[in-house]
């Protein structure tokens, strides 16, 4: 199968069995959403949208999270992980938007990763989710999943994952792609236990196909 083969096949599918892919992470504008992703690295947005609502109540704008301090937004967040390093960034990040962007989320990848705690894949999180550009944030999910199923071939780092999967997919999918693998690989393609016989993925899977192709019965014939 070739690579375009193996793409073409692949949005096919997720095309048909999801439609419809969004954040699961809940918010109502473009800084909420940037403080929930910062919060979500290495935590899951289940526990994120169980802080943010407190979180946004007492700080619901840049401005309001500029005034305060690192240890008044400990208290908020203390339950998600690393919560010393996130308070500190959203404080970084709160004053350097109100400082610099006159308060408003930057629509750029430049201006979006000079914001403490905003790394490429977060600013490309806001690129895509907010501003619908065609932009690829990997994460856990994404960087596994398109090795797996063969979207990518020895992808060493995230960059060269989003730089493979930047070239092969269609400008105007892209967001749609993002929320496609990140859920897939949350639900199906998980890390330690990938549900492959539940996964409509199987006949385009390298993954899979590497897997059945190994087994005895399959190297010496039926062992029946």
């Amino acid at each position: 199968m070739t690579v375009k083969e193996r793409y073409r096949r692949v949005i096919d599918w997720f095309s048909e069995a999801m439609p419809v892919a969004e954040t699961e992470i809940r918010y109502s504008n473009p800084y909420e959403l940037l403080v929930a992703v910062i919060l979500s690295a290495q935590c899951t947005d289940k526990r994120i949208n169980l802080v943010t609502p407190a979180l946004f109540e007492a700080f619901p704008t840049p401005e309001s999270l500029a005034a305060s301090s690192q240890e008044e937004i400990f208290e908020y967040i203390k339950s998600v992980s690393y919560p010393n390093n996130k308070a500190r960034s959203l404080l970084g990040m709160a004053r350097k938007l109100v400082e610099d962007f006159n308060g408003q989320v930057p629509s750029d990848i430049e201006s979006l990763t000079s914001l403490p705690g905003v790394g490429r894949k977060t600013a490309n999180v806001i690129l895509a989710v907010v501003f619908d550009n065609a932009a690829m944030a990997v994460d856990t999910h994404v960087f596994r999943v398109s090795e797996r199923i063969g979207l990518t071939t020895g992808s060493k780092t995230p960059l060269q994952t989003e730089r493979t999967l930047m070239r092969h997919l269609p400008e105007e999918i892209v967001p749609l792609a993002h929320h496609w693998l990140i859920l897939h690989g949350r639900y199906v393609c998980k890390a330690r236990r990938p549900l492959c016989l539940d996964c409509g993925l199987k006949p385009v899977c390298r993954y899979y196909n590497k897997s059945e192709s190994s087994k005895p019965e399959n190297a010496h014939g039926s062992a029946d």
